[in-house]
């Protein structure tokens, strides 16, 4: 099986527990990712990202990337998806790597393309609205049952049928 090194985590402890020098390293780290110098596409489709609602300066997606919660105006912030920020864009890049689990699923009348890496336990969402692919969510797979309802969704799933 081919390596796929993940990039470095992130950690506070690397900023000596300056939270706030850490918070916005990570923000730096999210804008070189998908402001700066963004993905174009994805399987000819073109990425997007959600910009709006603006909170503290800073992008809906952002936010949906480092931080937890079902409400949108009290997210809290996660340091494990903190310190994976840099594992969203390399993921989606690396989605044909055979580590890489990829399907799609709907929920509700939303569809998405769950990109799974299993060993690491690490998922990233994709939002697919037709003409375009938004970076929607990414976190840990932090309980077993969790895993193994991914993992037998990944399995059940439809032939992934973005072209490329």
């Amino acid at each position: 099986m081919a390596e796929l090194s993940l990039p470095d985590l992130i950690t506070l402890t690397e900023f000596d527990g300056d939270w706030d020098a850490y918070y916005e390293e990570v923000y730096e780290l999210f804008i070189e990712d998908f402001i700066t110098s963004p993905l174009v596409s994805f399987k000819g489709k073109r990425m997007g990202l959600k910009r709006q609602p603006i909170t503290a300066g800073k992008e809906a997606t952002f936010y949906h990337l480092t931080h937890e919660g079902s409400d949108e105006q009290n997210r809290q912030p996660d340091f494990r998806r903190m310190e994976r920020i840099r594992w969203v864009k390399f993921m989606i890049a690396n989605c044909d790597h055979e580590k890489i689990k990829m399907w799609r699923n709907k929920r509700g009348n939303d569809e998405y393309i769950l990109i799974y890496h299993e060993e690491e336990r690490y998922l990233v969402v994709l939002a697919d609205r037709g003409e375009y692919v938004l970076p929607w969510t990414a976190y840990l797979i932090l309980y077993d049952n969790r895993k193994r309802s991914l993992l037998k969704e990944a399995a059940t799933a439809a032939s992934f049928f973005i072209s490329n």
